[in-house]
Protein backbone atom coordinates (compact mmCIF):
# COMPACT_ATOMS: atom_id res chain seq x y z
CA UNK A 1 0.00 0.00 0.00
CA UNK A 2 1.59 3.36 -1.29
CA UNK A 3 0.63 6.13 1.09
CA UNK A 4 1.82 9.88 1.35
CA UNK A 5 0.76 12.31 3.70
CA UNK A 6 0.62 15.47 1.72
CA UNK A 7 -2.52 15.00 -0.44
CA UNK A 8 -1.20 17.68 -3.28
CA UNK A 9 1.74 15.29 -3.71
CA UNK A 10 -0.34 12.51 -4.87
CA UNK A 11 -1.66 14.36 -7.91
CA UNK A 12 0.32 14.94 -11.22
CA UNK A 13 1.93 18.27 -11.85
CA UNK A 14 -0.22 19.76 -13.64
CA UNK A 15 -3.22 19.35 -11.61
CA UNK A 16 -0.97 20.87 -8.83
CA UNK A 17 -0.40 23.67 -11.15
CA UNK A 18 -3.62 24.48 -11.64
CA UNK A 19 -4.69 23.92 -8.20
CA UNK A 20 -2.03 26.50 -7.93
CA UNK A 21 -3.31 29.25 -10.46
CA UNK A 22 -6.75 29.09 -8.57
CA UNK A 23 -5.06 30.84 -5.82
CA UNK A 24 -5.01 34.40 -7.46
CA UNK A 25 -9.00 34.20 -7.33
CA UNK A 26 -8.81 34.26 -3.08
CA UNK A 27 -9.09 30.40 -2.46
CA UNK A 28 -10.56 30.31 1.05
CA UNK A 29 -12.15 26.24 0.93
CA UNK A 30 -10.74 23.05 -1.06
CA UNK A 31 -11.88 19.73 -1.44
CA UNK A 32 -10.81 16.42 -2.48
CA UNK A 33 -12.64 15.42 -5.78
CA UNK A 34 -13.53 11.96 -6.86
CA UNK A 35 -16.25 9.57 -8.93
CA UNK A 36 -18.97 7.14 -7.74
CA UNK A 37 -20.83 5.99 -10.73
CA UNK A 38 -20.13 8.31 -13.18
CA UNK A 39 -20.74 11.10 -11.00
CA UNK A 40 -18.30 14.02 -9.44
CA UNK A 41 -18.12 14.53 -5.71
CA UNK A 42 -16.15 16.24 -3.63
CA UNK A 43 -14.74 16.34 0.48
CA UNK A 44 -13.90 19.33 2.22
CA UNK A 45 -9.86 18.43 1.92
CA UNK A 46 -9.84 19.70 5.91
CA UNK A 47 -11.13 15.66 6.49
CA UNK A 48 -8.71 14.13 4.08
CA UNK A 49 -5.25 12.60 6.01
CA UNK A 50 -4.03 11.30 2.68
CA UNK A 51 -4.93 8.88 -0.13
CA UNK A 52 -4.19 5.37 -1.29
CA UNK A 53 -4.62 2.33 -3.00
CA UNK A 54 -5.47 -1.13 -1.26
CA UNK A 55 -6.85 -4.29 -1.32
CA UNK A 56 -6.09 -6.50 1.27
CA UNK A 57 -8.91 -6.16 3.84
CA UNK A 58 -9.90 -7.86 7.13
CA UNK A 59 -13.01 -9.56 6.76
CA UNK A 60 -15.01 -8.70 9.85
CA UNK A 61 -18.51 -11.01 10.70
CA UNK A 62 -21.34 -9.50 11.47
CA UNK A 63 -20.80 -5.85 10.01
CA UNK A 64 -23.10 -3.43 7.98
CA UNK A 65 -22.87 -4.59 4.26
CA UNK A 66 -21.24 -1.12 3.25
CA UNK A 67 -17.68 -2.41 6.06
CA UNK A 68 -15.73 -4.27 3.48
CA UNK A 69 -13.41 -5.03 6.57
CA UNK A 70 -10.74 -3.22 8.44
CA UNK A 71 -6.73 -2.72 7.48
CA UNK A 72 -3.69 -1.85 9.28
CA UNK A 73 -3.06 1.72 8.43
CA UNK A 74 0.74 1.99 9.46
CA UNK A 75 -0.05 0.21 13.14
CA UNK A 76 -3.81 1.49 13.05
CA UNK A 77 -6.99 -0.80 12.91
CA UNK A 78 -8.76 0.97 10.61
CA UNK A 79 -12.45 0.55 9.50
CA UNK A 80 -12.72 0.33 5.81
CA UNK A 81 -16.16 1.68 4.01
CA UNK A 82 -17.06 1.38 0.63
CA UNK A 83 -18.87 4.81 0.21
CA UNK A 84 -21.02 3.05 -3.22
CA UNK A 85 -22.18 0.42 -0.68
CA UNK A 86 -23.25 2.93 1.70
CA UNK A 87 -25.33 5.08 -0.65
CA UNK A 88 -26.54 2.41 -2.63
CA UNK A 89 -24.91 2.73 -5.81
CA UNK A 90 -24.55 -0.56 -7.34
CA UNK A 91 -21.26 -1.98 -8.20
CA UNK A 92 -19.58 -5.13 -9.88
CA UNK A 93 -19.44 -8.06 -8.14
CA UNK A 94 -15.69 -8.36 -6.46
CA UNK A 95 -13.24 -10.97 -7.82
CA UNK A 96 -10.77 -10.96 -5.20
CA UNK A 97 -8.44 -8.93 -3.10
CA UNK A 98 -8.32 -5.92 -6.24
CA UNK A 99 -6.95 -2.53 -5.41
CA UNK A 100 -9.02 -0.25 -4.22
CA UNK A 101 -8.88 3.68 -4.61
CA UNK A 102 -9.25 4.60 -0.73
CA UNK A 103 -9.86 8.44 1.13
CA UNK A 104 -8.41 8.60 4.43
CA UNK A 105 -10.56 10.60 6.34
CA UNK A 106 -10.51 11.89 9.88
CA UNK A 107 -13.60 12.35 11.81
CA UNK A 108 -13.94 13.33 15.77
CA UNK A 109 -10.48 11.57 16.51
CA UNK A 110 -11.43 8.50 14.13
CA UNK A 111 -9.56 7.36 10.73
CA UNK A 112 -11.49 5.62 8.01
CA UNK A 113 -10.88 4.32 4.95
CA UNK A 114 -13.69 5.42 2.05
CA UNK A 115 -13.39 3.43 -0.84
CA UNK A 116 -14.31 5.76 -4.21
CA UNK A 117 -14.45 4.46 -8.13
CA UNK A 118 -11.53 7.24 -8.86
CA UNK A 119 -9.63 9.73 -7.03
CA UNK A 120 -9.01 13.38 -9.27
CA UNK A 121 -7.52 16.15 -7.59
CA UNK A 122 -7.69 18.76 -5.21
CA UNK A 123 -9.69 22.18 -6.19
CA UNK A 124 -9.89 25.10 -4.71
CA UNK A 125 -12.43 27.96 -4.78
CA UNK A 126 -14.41 30.46 -2.75
CA UNK A 127 -16.76 29.44 -0.39
CA UNK A 128 -19.13 31.36 -1.96
CA UNK A 129 -19.30 29.72 -4.80
CA UNK A 130 -20.82 26.62 -2.84
CA UNK A 131 -24.47 26.54 -3.72
CA UNK A 132 -27.32 24.80 -1.89
CA UNK A 133 -27.85 21.28 -2.39
CA UNK A 134 -30.62 19.77 -4.83
CA UNK A 135 -32.05 16.48 -4.63
CA UNK A 136 -31.67 16.22 -8.48
CA UNK A 137 -27.54 16.58 -8.36
CA UNK A 138 -27.03 13.15 -6.68
CA UNK A 139 -28.26 9.61 -6.77
CA UNK A 140 -27.84 10.22 -2.65
CA UNK A 141 -29.79 11.11 0.06
CA UNK A 142 -30.28 14.94 0.33
CA UNK A 143 -29.29 15.01 3.55
CA UNK A 144 -25.40 13.97 2.91
CA UNK A 145 -25.37 16.27 0.51
CA UNK A 146 -23.43 19.68 2.03
CA UNK A 147 -23.72 21.66 -1.37
CA UNK A 148 -22.96 21.84 -4.92
CA UNK A 149 -20.22 23.45 -6.89
CA UNK A 150 -19.35 24.00 -10.68
CA UNK A 151 -15.56 24.54 -11.55
CA UNK A 152 -14.05 24.15 -14.78
CA UNK A 153 -17.21 22.39 -16.48
CA UNK A 154 -17.81 20.34 -14.00
CA UNK A 155 -20.85 19.89 -11.35
CA UNK A 156 -19.07 18.86 -7.77
CA UNK A 157 -21.69 17.22 -4.94
CA UNK A 158 -19.62 18.11 -2.06
CA UNK A 159 -20.78 15.58 0.56
CA UNK A 160 -21.32 16.40 4.82
CA UNK A 161 -18.89 14.07 5.82
CA UNK A 162 -19.62 15.00 8.81
CA UNK A 163 -23.17 14.12 8.81
CA UNK A 164 -22.50 10.50 7.17
CA UNK A 165 -19.63 9.04 9.64
CA UNK A 166 -21.35 11.80 12.80
CA UNK A 167 -25.05 10.10 12.07
CA UNK A 168 -26.21 11.46 15.53
CA UNK A 169 -25.64 14.42 14.88
CA UNK A 170 -27.39 14.55 11.67
CA UNK A 171 -30.00 12.71 13.23
CA UNK A 172 -30.62 15.27 15.75
CA UNK A 173 -30.50 18.16 13.14
CA UNK A 174 -33.48 16.18 11.06
CA UNK A 175 -35.05 15.94 14.33
CA UNK A 176 -34.64 19.65 15.14
CA UNK A 177 -35.90 20.54 11.23
CA UNK A 178 -39.47 18.33 12.32
CA UNK A 179 -42.65 20.26 11.92
CA UNK A 180 -42.97 23.02 14.17
CA UNK A 181 -46.32 21.51 15.91
CA UNK A 182 -44.10 18.18 16.74
CA UNK A 183 -41.81 20.66 18.57
CA UNK A 184 -44.65 22.59 20.39
CA UNK A 185 -46.28 19.26 20.94
CA UNK A 186 -43.02 18.22 22.55
CA UNK A 187 -42.94 20.96 24.99
CA UNK A 188 -47.03 21.29 25.36
CA UNK A 189 -48.93 17.82 25.47
CA UNK A 190 -49.70 16.49 28.78
CA UNK A 191 -51.70 13.99 29.27
CA UNK A 192 -51.66 12.08 32.71
CA UNK A 193 -49.21 9.08 33.42
CA UNK A 194 -49.55 9.26 37.01
CA UNK A 195 -52.04 5.86 36.73
CA UNK A 196 -48.61 4.22 36.30
CA UNK A 197 -46.22 5.68 39.52
CA UNK A 198 -42.51 4.58 39.01
CA UNK A 199 -42.53 3.72 42.99
CA UNK A 200 -45.91 1.97 43.41
CA UNK A 201 -47.56 -0.91 42.38
CA UNK A 202 -50.83 0.15 42.16
CA UNK A 203 -51.82 2.72 39.36
CA UNK A 204 -52.71 5.88 41.23
CA UNK A 205 -55.60 6.64 39.54
CA UNK A 206 -57.16 3.81 41.06
CA UNK A 207 -56.67 5.70 44.54
CA UNK A 208 -57.46 8.91 43.62
CA UNK A 209 -60.25 9.58 45.66
CA UNK A 210 -58.54 8.35 48.83
CA UNK A 211 -55.46 10.59 47.68
CA UNK A 212 -56.42 13.98 46.84
CA UNK A 213 -52.76 15.14 48.05
CA UNK A 214 -51.60 13.99 45.05
CA UNK A 215 -53.81 16.09 42.40
CA UNK A 216 -51.73 18.95 42.67
CA UNK A 217 -48.55 17.64 42.73
CA UNK A 218 -49.20 16.20 39.33
CA UNK A 219 -50.75 19.53 37.92
CA UNK A 220 -48.77 22.21 39.96
CA UNK A 221 -45.48 21.78 37.99
CA UNK A 222 -46.73 22.13 34.84
CA UNK A 223 -48.63 25.52 35.69
CA UNK A 224 -45.65 27.12 36.88
CA UNK A 225 -44.19 29.14 33.54
CA UNK A 226 -40.64 27.94 34.04
CA UNK A 227 -41.79 24.53 33.10
CA UNK A 228 -42.59 25.10 29.52
CA UNK A 229 -39.56 26.55 29.73
CA UNK A 230 -37.07 23.81 30.82
CA UNK A 231 -38.87 21.37 28.18
CA UNK A 232 -38.30 23.77 25.37
CA UNK A 233 -34.64 23.93 26.56
CA UNK A 234 -34.10 20.19 26.67
CA UNK A 235 -35.55 19.95 23.49
CA UNK A 236 -33.33 22.83 21.81
CA UNK A 237 -30.06 21.81 23.53
CA UNK A 238 -30.55 18.10 24.29
CA UNK A 239 -33.01 17.15 21.78
CA UNK A 240 -34.57 15.41 24.83
CA UNK A 241 -38.45 15.72 24.10
CA UNK A 242 -41.03 15.97 27.29
CA UNK A 243 -43.63 13.20 26.75
CA UNK A 244 -45.99 11.05 28.40
CA UNK A 245 -43.22 8.45 28.10
CA UNK A 246 -41.13 10.50 30.92
CA UNK A 247 -43.39 13.02 32.15
CA UNK A 248 -43.30 11.11 35.41
CA UNK A 249 -39.60 11.73 35.45
CA UNK A 250 -39.47 15.25 34.62
CA UNK A 251 -42.10 16.79 36.45
CA UNK A 252 -40.19 15.13 39.67
CA UNK A 253 -37.25 16.41 38.62
CA UNK A 254 -38.26 19.95 37.64
CA UNK A 255 -39.54 20.24 41.70
CA UNK A 256 -36.40 19.11 42.83
CA UNK A 257 -34.36 21.47 40.27
CA UNK A 258 -36.89 24.54 41.36
CA UNK A 259 -35.97 23.59 44.69
CA UNK A 260 -32.12 23.34 44.43
CA UNK A 261 -31.86 26.87 42.16
CA UNK A 262 -34.66 28.78 43.01
CA UNK A 263 -35.77 31.56 40.49
CA UNK A 264 -33.20 30.93 38.33
CA UNK A 265 -34.43 27.66 37.96
CA UNK A 266 -34.64 28.10 33.75
CA UNK A 267 -31.93 26.06 31.86
CA UNK A 268 -29.32 28.16 30.43
CA UNK A 269 -26.88 26.31 28.58
CA UNK A 270 -26.11 22.65 27.62
CA UNK A 271 -24.00 22.56 31.50
CA UNK A 272 -27.50 23.26 32.96
CA UNK A 273 -29.61 20.74 30.36
CA UNK A 274 -26.52 18.13 30.98
CA UNK A 275 -27.31 18.78 35.52
CA UNK A 276 -30.80 18.22 35.21
CA UNK A 277 -30.81 14.82 32.86
CA UNK A 278 -28.13 13.66 35.19
CA UNK A 279 -30.60 11.60 36.94
CA UNK A 280 -32.51 10.58 34.19
CA UNK A 281 -29.89 7.98 32.39
CA UNK A 282 -30.12 4.53 33.30
CA UNK A 283 -27.37 2.44 34.96
CA UNK A 284 -24.49 1.86 33.06
CA UNK A 285 -25.02 4.11 30.26
CA UNK A 286 -22.33 4.44 27.61
CA UNK A 287 -19.86 1.45 29.68
CA UNK A 288 -20.17 -2.25 30.33
CA UNK A 289 -22.65 -3.26 32.63
CA UNK A 290 -21.67 -3.99 36.38
CA UNK A 291 -22.05 -7.49 38.08
CA UNK A 292 -24.78 -5.88 39.89
CA UNK A 293 -27.14 -4.38 36.82
CA UNK A 294 -26.34 -8.00 34.97
CA UNK A 295 -27.64 -10.11 37.58
CA UNK A 296 -30.83 -7.54 37.82
CA UNK A 297 -31.02 -7.71 33.91
CA UNK A 298 -30.66 -11.56 34.33
CA UNK A 299 -33.39 -12.16 37.08
CA UNK A 300 -35.74 -10.00 34.93
CA UNK A 301 -35.61 -11.72 31.84
CA UNK A 302 -38.59 -14.52 31.77
CA UNK A 303 -38.70 -18.39 30.96
CA UNK A 304 -38.42 -18.92 26.76
CA UNK A 305 -37.54 -22.00 26.09
CA UNK A 306 -37.46 -21.82 21.91
CA UNK A 307 -34.83 -22.98 19.97
CA UNK A 308 -34.53 -19.63 18.62
CA UNK A 309 -34.30 -16.00 20.24
CA UNK A 310 -34.22 -13.00 18.40
CA UNK A 311 -33.22 -9.59 20.53
CA UNK A 312 -33.74 -6.05 19.34
CA UNK A 313 -31.54 -3.72 20.82
CA UNK A 314 -32.20 -0.03 19.74
CA UNK A 315 -29.58 2.69 20.39
CA UNK A 316 -26.50 0.15 20.90
CA UNK A 317 -23.77 2.79 20.64
CA UNK A 318 -20.10 1.72 20.69
CA UNK A 319 -21.66 -1.64 21.98
CA UNK A 320 -21.00 -2.11 25.62
CA UNK A 321 -24.69 -2.30 26.20
CA UNK A 322 -25.14 -5.16 23.30
CA UNK A 323 -22.05 -7.40 24.35
CA UNK A 324 -23.02 -6.83 28.02
CA UNK A 325 -26.85 -8.16 26.97
CA UNK A 326 -24.95 -10.91 24.94
CA UNK A 327 -23.24 -12.37 27.86
CA UNK A 328 -26.16 -11.97 30.22
CA UNK A 329 -28.50 -13.88 27.25
CA UNK A 330 -25.95 -16.68 26.96
CA UNK A 331 -26.22 -17.27 30.34
CA UNK A 332 -29.76 -17.13 30.73
CA UNK A 333 -30.65 -18.85 27.73
CA UNK A 334 -27.41 -21.64 27.27
CA UNK A 335 -29.36 -24.04 24.79
CA UNK A 336 -31.40 -20.95 22.24
CA UNK A 337 -29.42 -19.43 19.54
CA UNK A 338 -29.86 -15.87 20.19
CA UNK A 339 -29.69 -13.37 17.29
CA UNK A 340 -29.33 -9.45 18.51
CA UNK A 341 -30.29 -6.86 15.68
CA UNK A 342 -27.97 -3.94 17.32
CA UNK A 343 -29.11 -0.75 15.96
CA UNK A 344 -27.87 2.82 16.06
CA UNK A 345 -27.47 6.08 13.80
CA UNK A 346 -24.20 6.79 14.77
CA UNK A 347 -21.62 5.01 11.85
CA UNK A 348 -18.22 5.27 13.89
CA UNK A 349 -19.73 3.46 16.72
CA UNK A 350 -21.29 0.99 14.32
CA UNK A 351 -18.22 0.28 12.75
CA UNK A 352 -15.94 -0.02 15.56
CA UNK A 353 -18.28 -1.97 17.58
CA UNK A 354 -16.95 -5.43 16.44
CA UNK A 355 -13.46 -4.68 17.62
CA UNK A 356 -14.59 -3.21 20.80
CA UNK A 357 -12.29 -5.30 23.77
CA UNK A 358 -12.81 -4.42 27.58
CA UNK A 359 -10.48 -2.59 29.92
CA UNK A 360 -9.05 -4.98 33.05
CA UNK A 361 -11.81 -2.11 35.21
CA UNK A 362 -14.82 -3.60 33.68
CA UNK A 363 -14.17 -7.55 33.49
CA UNK A 364 -17.16 -8.73 35.49
CA UNK A 365 -17.76 -12.54 35.91
CA UNK A 366 -20.54 -12.49 33.82
CA UNK A 367 -18.33 -10.99 30.92
CA UNK A 368 -15.02 -12.80 31.84
CA UNK A 369 -16.36 -16.35 30.29
CA UNK A 370 -16.83 -15.06 27.25
CA UNK A 371 -13.70 -12.96 26.81
CA UNK A 372 -10.35 -14.41 25.29
CA UNK A 373 -7.35 -12.39 25.19
CA UNK A 374 -5.26 -11.34 22.06
CA UNK A 375 -1.36 -11.51 21.48
CA UNK A 376 -0.87 -7.62 22.76
CA UNK A 377 -3.23 -8.71 25.64
CA UNK A 378 -6.24 -7.25 25.53
CA UNK A 379 -9.42 -8.52 26.46
CA UNK A 380 -11.65 -9.51 23.02
CA UNK A 381 -14.97 -11.66 22.80
CA UNK A 382 -15.11 -14.71 21.80
CA UNK A 383 -16.72 -15.69 18.75
CA UNK A 384 -19.63 -17.22 20.06
CA UNK A 385 -21.06 -14.11 21.44
CA UNK A 386 -19.78 -11.84 18.35
CA UNK A 387 -21.24 -14.30 16.09
CA UNK A 388 -24.62 -13.53 18.19
CA UNK A 389 -24.69 -10.23 17.56
CA UNK A 390 -25.68 -8.04 13.79
CA UNK A 391 -24.56 -4.45 14.26
CA UNK A 392 -25.98 -2.08 11.67
CA UNK A 393 -26.30 1.27 10.82
CA UNK A 394 -30.16 1.37 10.98
CA UNK A 395 -32.73 4.25 11.52
CA UNK A 396 -35.33 3.10 14.82
CA UNK A 397 -37.93 4.06 12.85
CA UNK A 398 -37.25 1.58 9.76
CA UNK A 399 -37.22 -2.19 11.38
CA UNK A 400 -37.00 -4.03 7.88
CA UNK A 401 -37.45 -7.15 7.35
CA UNK A 402 -36.33 -8.12 10.81
CA UNK A 403 -38.00 -10.89 12.61
CA UNK A 404 -40.00 -10.73 15.73
CA UNK A 405 -38.49 -10.22 18.68
CA UNK A 406 -38.51 -11.70 22.20
CA UNK A 407 -36.34 -9.37 23.60
CA UNK A 408 -36.54 -5.42 22.88
CA UNK A 409 -34.39 -3.52 24.91
CA UNK A 410 -34.66 0.16 24.48
CA UNK A 411 -33.13 2.19 26.97
CA UNK A 412 -33.46 5.99 26.89
CA UNK A 413 -33.93 5.85 23.46
CA UNK A 414 -37.65 6.88 22.88
CA UNK A 415 -36.63 9.95 25.10
CA UNK A 416 -34.72 11.86 22.01
CA UNK A 417 -37.14 11.27 19.95
CA UNK A 418 -39.84 13.89 18.31
CA UNK A 419 -43.42 13.18 20.56
CA UNK A 420 -44.17 12.06 17.45
CA UNK A 421 -41.34 9.62 16.42
CA UNK A 422 -41.83 7.94 19.76
CA UNK A 423 -46.14 7.18 19.50
CA UNK A 424 -45.09 5.78 15.91
CA UNK A 425 -41.81 3.73 17.78
CA UNK A 426 -44.68 2.39 20.50
CA UNK A 427 -46.64 1.04 18.10
CA UNK A 428 -43.55 -0.37 15.76
CA UNK A 429 -43.17 -2.27 19.54
CA UNK A 430 -46.52 -3.65 19.41
CA UNK A 431 -46.09 -4.91 16.07
CA UNK A 432 -42.97 -6.24 16.38
CA UNK A 433 -42.22 -8.13 20.06
CA UNK A 434 -44.08 -11.72 20.19
CA UNK A 435 -47.09 -12.27 22.48
CA UNK A 436 -44.97 -13.62 25.55
CA UNK A 437 -42.15 -11.17 24.68
CA UNK A 438 -40.74 -8.29 26.48
CA UNK A 439 -39.69 -4.53 26.56
CA UNK A 440 -37.51 -2.90 28.88
CA UNK A 441 -37.08 0.79 28.45
CA UNK A 442 -35.04 3.06 30.39
CA UNK A 443 -34.98 3.37 34.27
CA UNK A 444 -37.07 6.63 33.75
CA UNK A 445 -39.30 5.98 30.86
CA UNK A 446 -42.71 4.25 30.84
CA UNK A 447 -44.94 3.02 28.00
CA UNK A 448 -48.37 3.76 29.09
CA UNK A 449 -51.69 2.08 29.80
CA UNK A 450 -53.31 3.48 26.85
CA UNK A 451 -51.69 0.75 24.67
CA UNK A 452 -52.65 -2.19 26.92
CA UNK A 453 -48.97 -2.75 28.38
CA UNK A 454 -48.68 -4.70 31.75
CA UNK A 455 -46.15 -3.79 33.51
CA UNK A 456 -44.12 -5.81 35.83
CA UNK A 457 -40.85 -4.73 37.93
CA UNK A 458 -38.25 -7.63 38.90
CA UNK A 459 -36.18 -6.24 40.99
CA UNK A 460 -35.03 -2.81 39.92
CA UNK A 461 -36.03 -3.89 36.31
CA UNK A 462 -39.18 -3.32 34.47
CA UNK A 463 -40.06 -4.99 31.95
CA UNK A 464 -43.62 -4.41 29.22
CA UNK A 465 -45.49 -7.10 27.71
CA UNK A 466 -48.86 -7.05 26.01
Amino acid sequence: MELVADVEKQLSAENIAEEKKDLITNVDFKMVTFSLAGKDYAIDIMRVKEIAKAGRFTFVPNTSHFVLGVYNLRGDIIPIIDLRLFFNIPIPERSGNEIENMIIVSIEEQTFGVVVDGIDKVVGIQKTAIQPPHPLFGDINIKYIYGVVENAGHLYILLDIERIFGAKAAAEEEAAEKDEDSIQEAGAVQQPVRQQPMKVAAPVAQNAAAQPAAKPVAADPKQDPNYGFITDSLTSLKKFYASPVNEAWVTDQFVAWGKEKGKSAQLQNDADADAFLKDFYSPCTGSFWSAEYSEAVYKALPDNSAKQINVWNLGCGKGCETYSLACVLKKRYPESRIRIYAHDVDLISISNAPMLTVPEAAVTPWLKPYLTKSVGGANGFAQEIKDMILFEYHDCMNTGNMPSSDIIFSRDVLSFLPVQAQKSLIESFADQVKGNGIIVLGKNEKLGANGGWQEKMTGSIVVYTK
